[in-house]
């Protein structure tokens, strides 16, 4: 039976790996075919690293509520 794989994400590793994405697509030296599998994995690479700071904001939320400290951080212009 196949274990699963299990892979933590790190942002700097993706931020890395993003940079030598664009700096392969700007060289000009891929394929179309190679050209589109870097811009995919870039586009997965980005939301990944969105969605990694947006759970860090989130956990900063979650501690300055625990602390009372909020009145001046406004990390949402969406009003309830």
């Amino acid at each position: 039976m196949a274990a699963k794989k299990q892979t933590s994400f790190n942002f700097e590793d993706a931020l890395e790996e993003l940079e030598e994405l664009v700096s392969s697509m700007e060289d000009g030296e891929l394929s179309l075919e190679d050209s589109l599998k870097a811009f995919e994995k870039g586009i997965k690479l980005t939301r990944e690293c969105q969605s990694a700071l947006k759970k860090a904001e989130q956990k900063v939320q979650v501690l300055l509520n625990e602390s009372g400290d909020t009145e001046d951080l406004e990390l949402s212009d969406q009003d309830s």
